[in-house]
């Protein structure tokens, strides 16, 4: 399947064939997955694109973790996933709500102290659960029981009657209260997406109160006109919680020409909050491939090919980020089309730096 093929279908059934190896899983995106425990790999080394959505995460989370226990408490970085190549149907949160769910909750499992072990003693009870049940719907299948594991099993071995979770917080901020509250309904309802370690909080609305135990804070997706609010939030974070680890922002749009503007405040805005962002992991899709980073390693720029194994051949690497006409300049001359681009006059250098400015 080629990768356009691929996101119509991520878009429509949350399950299609990434990248063009294996189908996508149905899977609850609060399982615990053991973070592989190996050795960082090699600065400028290539970047893989990962198997599936689920893959995404896990390598988004594991690179997360690594760069944070090398960078130690208050470190800060960004996570970058857009497989929209373009399509605005979706906005970009929409289209990357089930990536998050799965990035938060495999970081809250390599981070949060006692929140995997408490996962794996949940799963111990799903499996007793479901051994009970087959031995009681033979036996006695209107005991009282039964209804009792079902609905252990419909809680995903959780307890149902059990205070709320009063270790480390993982605190995701939303661009505004609504999405906070759909988060609350939709992430943390009977079927958790979620660790229980996991609280919601919008940029713009009502303050959080305690913020003392908060060891990783996420900023999903936030807009230019939060970024007021995602600086002063930071600084009070970091300054208020007593083990704060992390902090995360995915898919950060903090630069807009409209409300931050590209003069001095846009350019004191980068200097402060954007440029010292490490980008832990980046995934992009594009029409003929993909671009993608995994820290340490390199940015790698994927072609489609069919005759490839995995549908997918390297054609480039950088040490940095690429801007928007270099990706092109690249699959241009990987395949022919042209030459390396020569600069052209002042209205294509301004166009080169609005894009640039725009993918911040």
């Amino acid at each position: 399947m080629g990768l356009l093929s691929f996101l119509l279908c991520l878009k429509a059934l949350q399950t299609a064939t990434a990248f063009g190896r294996q189908p996508l899983r149905t899977m609850r995106a609060y399982a615990p997955r053991s973070l592989r425990s190996t050795p960082l790999p090699l600065a400028g080394q290539a970047t893989e694109l990962p198997d599936s959505l689920e893959d995404a995460a896990t390598r988004a989370a594991q690179a997360t973790a690594n760069f944070a226990s090398q960078s130690g408490p208050l470190a800060r970085c960004r996570v970058d996933f857009d497989t929209s190549v373009g399509d605005e149907t979706y906005t970009l949160l929409k289209s990357s709500t089930e990536f998050m769910q799965n990035f938060v909750s495999a970081l809250c499992y390599a981070t949060i102290p006692g929140l995997q072990e408490q996962r794996q003693a949940e799963m111990m009870k799903v499996a007793e659960a479901r051994a009970e049940l087959k031995v009681l719907f033979q036996e006695n299948p209107e005991d009282d029981r039964v209804r009792e594991l079902q609905k252990m099993l419909a809680a995903n071995g959780r307890d149902p009657d059990a205070g709320p979770w009063t270790g480390p917080v993982a605190r995701v901020y939303f661009p505004d209260e609504g999405s906070a509250a759909l988060a609350r309904r939709d992430w943390l309802g009977v079927d958790p997406k979620v660790p229980p370690c996991v609280q919601f909080a919008s940029c713009g609305g009502v303050q959080v109160g305690d913020i003392q135990k908060d060891r990783i804070v996420f900023f999903f997706c936030p807009k230019a006109s939060e970024s007021e609010y995602v600086e002063k939030i930071l600084i009070n974070t970091e300054t208020t919680a007593t083990d704060l680890q992390l902090s995360v922002l995915v898919n950060p749009n903090l630069v807009d020409m409209g409300v931050t503007g590209f003069g001095m405040a846009g350019r004191r805005l980068r200097e402060r909050l954007i440029d010292p962002l490490q980008n832990t992991y980046y995934l992009r899709t594009l029409p003929w491939g993909a671009l993608t980073r995994l820290w340490p390693q390199a940015y790698s720029v994927w072609q489609e090919d069919t005759d490839a194994e995995g549908g997918y051949r390297l054609i480039k690497t950088l040490g940095r980020l690429p801007s928007n006409p270099e990706v092109e300049d690249i699959y241009d001359i990987e395949n022919g089309n042209m030459e390396a681009r020569q600069s052209g006059g002042p209205l294509d250098q301004l166009a080169d730096f609005v894009n640039g400015m725009m993918r911040l």
